[in-house]
């Protein structure tokens, strides 16, 4: 090997936006498309608003407007407006911001003061304005160079901060923005702040009643065990109930911030609820028996908060302030307290509570067998396992790509063989169906151990004890888009939304999109996902083009499947936009196949040369949105 020069040279000097386009990952986390609700785009979004809701919080600005469409987006908040001297500085200037004065803002989101920095940085455009005190300014960037810069001048336009911007597609490669993943951070914003409102592309969103609301919205009453039990206190507020779902269900934020990982706090809240519930009961019940089924929401309010990443998705924190009580100790003692005062004052919720954790205990007696004969199975399988092919990092690694870990759900031996050829064999991983699986819905857990390609399956994703540990970021169901293939989507929707509803809540569940046509000629080869693009190819390459029609996953080679689930991997989350799950799985996956035959003849489109002869007649609702 040739020896490389290190000397003065070697050394380079960045500035604040040349780091940040060099290295978004270190500021946003992954960049995506914005198929996850995690991908950059919203990371960018939420950077802005909060700093409105700081705004908020300090008592400056009731209201926030978000506009937004595929790829741009305004904010308007009412605050107190950047200093007008310093509007430029604010999002320009790394360690420039209000939020080092801990005065000016007390248990603020962002105390780095990097959030603006890297929407400004990694946006085409990014427009700034303040309006303060009858006065406004205005600046604009590009990839963040300064590119106007407008002298102060006079306004009637009340006190505030406007932000418009649009993300880098250089960055963000082929990226749209999905209104239901905003739609269910707005939500959260204003359990949160009570008071706020927000108005998202003229839609109006308000709580009254915080974290009450949001359990509210999010679980269907028919199913909950007892009423929710709401508590609150200085710095901390809690709602929760158990419902008849499996697993855990949990919402959890620090001052503001939806912690998706949980960290800290959740893991206080988690182990408080089983101390004092064996305390008041007197009883030692399992740990699993009192949480499963749980659906719970906590939020709390943290001094300078420290966080595990930039994302902030996760508390690392271990107390609440440089002179309070450790997370553990603040939350143990809030539980201990209020919940069991609660369940005092309330006999009926506390005997049903009681009956739920004995359900759950006889539940798991009942499939203490065949569970560990599975599991058995399950550990003589792994290290043979046919229908695994693994890849070497997982999303419980402690490494940085662990967010780009996947799993490909495949039909049939020619799909994976395809997609295993052409996957990256570190992030990348292949589980083999044999066929159809097994319709679960109506079924008890049981079945997933009983039923070998289930519990395999299970067992790949590490997800039998809840998301702690869980392997892949993405699940990904590649499957042939025919009837076929869309059935056994639903199927394995069915067995995902029936046993781990948490998995599809949490946004990592996805439908592979796959070209459905092949247009080439001589010089350039266009792959196309609809009718639409085949056209527009048609008309690009010119006369007589030569066409390809996909009609299975194994009829593409190796070589060009590794173009469609590489850097350009087009992805439809599976985003479930009904809380009652019971009820979409029951008329789209029950018995009543007369009545779903009913809809079929009642509903049935006919199409002639891309006419639609009866394009009125509505769809029927989906089990679980693609969007």
């Amino acid at each position: 090997m040739a020896e490389v020069n290190y000397d003065d040279d070697s050394i380079r000097s960045l500035d604040w936006k040349e780091h940040i386009r060099l290295r978004p990952g270190m500021y946003i986390g992954k960049l995506g498309d914005g198929s996850a609700y995690d991908d950059g785009v919203y990371v960018l979004l939420k950077e802005i608003v909060d700093n409105s809701i700081d705004e908020f919080v300090m008592g400056s600005g009731r209201s926030i407007e978000i506009n937004m469409s595929d790829h741009k987006v305004s904010v308007r908040d009412y605050g107190r407006g950047i200093p007008l001297g310093k509007v430029i500085d604010c999002v320009s200037k790394i360690n420039t911001g209000g939020k080092y004065d801990s005065k000016a803002f007390q248990k603020s989101v962002g105390l780095n003061g990097v959030g603006t920095k890297a929407v400004n940085a990694l946006s085409n455009i990014f427009i700034v304005q303040s309006y303060r005190d009858g006065r406004t300014k205005i600046a604009e960037f590009a990839k963040g160079e300064l590119v106007r810069d407008e002298a102060e001048k006079e306004t009637s336009q009340r006190n505030g901060t406007a932000i418009n911007f649009t993300p880098d597609d250089t960055i963000f490669r082929h990226y749209r923005f999905i209104p239901e993943f905003v739609d269910s951070m707005i939500w959260n914003y204003v359990f949160l702040n009570s008071g706020l409102t927000i108005n998202f592309n003229g839609k109006k969103y308000f709580s009254e009643r915080g974290l009450y609301d949001l359990l509210t919205k999010n679980t269907n009453a028919e199913n909950l065990r007892y009423p929710i039990i709401h508590l609150k206190g200085d710095d901390i507020e809690i709602a929760m109930t158990h419902g008849q779902q499996y697993g855990e269900e949990y919402y959890s934020f620090v001052n503001g911030q939806n912690t998706t990982q949980g960290g800290t706090h959740q893991a206080a809240f988690r182990e408080a609820v089983v101390k004092t519930i064996r305390e008041f009961y007197d009883k030692d019940y399992d740990a699993a028996d009192i949480r499963a089924s749980i659906v719970a929401a906590i939020a709390i309010k943290v001094q300078e908060p420290v966080f595990e990443s930039q994302t902030k998705t996760k508390l690392g924190s271990q107390s609440i302030g440089p002179e309070g009580p450790s997370v553990r100790a603040f939350i143990g003692d809030f539980v201990k307290r209020e919940l069991d005062n609660y369940l005092h004052k309330n006999p009926s919720v506390a005997d049903a509570l009681k009956a739920r954790i004995l359900q759950s205990e006889r539940e798991r007696k009942d499939i203490a067998g065949i569970k560990k004969l599975a599991n058995e199975r399950a550990k003589k399988a792994s290290l043979h396992n046919r229908k695994l092919r693994d890849c070497k990092l997982h999303f419980d690694d402690n490494h940085e790509r662990k967010q780009d870990t996947t799993l490909f759900i495949t039909e049939g031996d020619s799909a994976s063989g395809s997609i295993t050829k052409s996957r990256d064999v570190m992030t990348q991983a292949v589980f083999s169906l044999k066929g159809k699986p097994l319709n679960c819905y109506g079924l008890t857990k049981k079945v997933v151990y009983e039923n070998e390609e289930f519990n395999l399956l299970q067992h790949a994703l590490n997800i039998e004890d809840g998301l702690d540990a869980l392997r892949y970021n993405n699940i990904v169901i590649a499957t042939d888009a025919d009837v076929d293939g869309m059935h056994i989507r639903l199927l394995l929707m069915t067995f995902f939304l029936q046993f781990f509803p948490d998995l599809v809540k949490a946004g990592h569940v996805f439908i592979l999109q796959t070209p459905l046509f092949r247009v080439r000629n001589k010089k350039e080869t266009i792959y196309c996902y609809s009718d639409e693009e085949r056209r527009n190819a048609i008309a690009k390459l010119g006369v007589k083009p030569e066409i390809t029609r996909f009609k299975g996953l194994g009829e593409i080679s190796p070589e060009e499947f590794g173009l469609f689930i590489g850097k350009d991997i087009r992805l439809d989350p599976v985003i479930l936009k009904d809380a009652n799950i019971k009820a979409l799985l029951e008329y789209f996956m029950g018995k009543n196949t007369p009545v779903r035959q009913q809809h079929i003849v009642n509903n049935l489109r006919v199409e002639k040369d891309d006419e639609t002869v009866n394009p009125t007649i509505a769809e029927p609702e989906p089990l679980a949105q693609s969007a």
